[in-house]
């Protein structure tokens, strides 16, 4: 079996003491077990890849129930993630965080924490206004977002306040220090987008080197 990724969810951050006596800091993973939901081929699908079915969920709607019949679970999270060849991989099977192993290089995608409405200078790093010379309400005013004759309007792209956060983002080549198979846990040095028990895709590192 060559599925390349696995559904988990973010436990929190704590630190790991090394062998050679040094000390890390490692975000734990609660990773699967996950059930294959679906299997998509190159000759149906034009692209092979499997769906994996995260966390028991006791409440789903009847399109979903439908889709997960032969899986024979009811499942909160369905994602796809890629695999290398398809072989003998089937609908209902498991899989767990042992298709990873400690040093293997991993691309963990998630949603970033939500920071709600924000301004120009915490959203976008502006300096703000100046401080002195009679300007008392321009310290973290965003100035000006273009010309009154021409252009005439503003231009798309320009940075401005607004919603922050709650994006999906990549973190690149981070490594396993840990596999716990009996607790269904990975441990990732470094830390990795989202919120604690937020959902997270992780997947061997597409340019990553292998072990390190």
């Amino acid at each position: 079996m060559t599925i390349n990724g696995i559904l988990a969810k973010k436990i929190g951050m704590t630190r790991l003491f090394l062998e050679n006596g040094k000390v890390t800091s490692v975000t734990i993973l609660e990773a699967g077990p996950c059930i294959v939901t679906q299997v998509k081929t190159r000759v149906k699908d034009g692209y092979q890849a499997v769906q994996l079915g995260f966390e028991e969920h006791k409440r789903i709607n009847k399109p979903e129930g439908g889709h997960l019949k032969k899986a024979e679970a009811h499942l909160r999270h369905l994602r796809e993630v890629s695999v290398d060849e398809l072989g003998d991989i089937q609908v209902g099977q498991k899989v767990d965080v042992t298709i990873f192993q400690p040093g293997e290089q991993v691309d963990v995608i998630g949603a970033s924490k939500g920071r709600g409405f924000a301004g120009v200078v915490k959203r976008h790093n502006f300096s703000g206004g100046p401080k002195t010379h009679g300007q008392s309400d321009r310290h973290r005013a965003p100035g000006s977002i273009g010309s009154g004759t021409f252009p005439g309007r503003v231009v798309k792209g320009m940075r401005m306040a607004g919603h922050m956060g709650n994006q999906r983002v990549t973190a690149l080549n981070l490594q396993i220090a840990r596999v716990d198979p009996e607790r269904n846990l990975l441990l990732i040095e470094g830390g990795i987008p989202g919120a604690p028990d937020g959902l997270v895709i992780v997947r061997r590192a597409v340019k990553g080197k292998g072990k390190a």
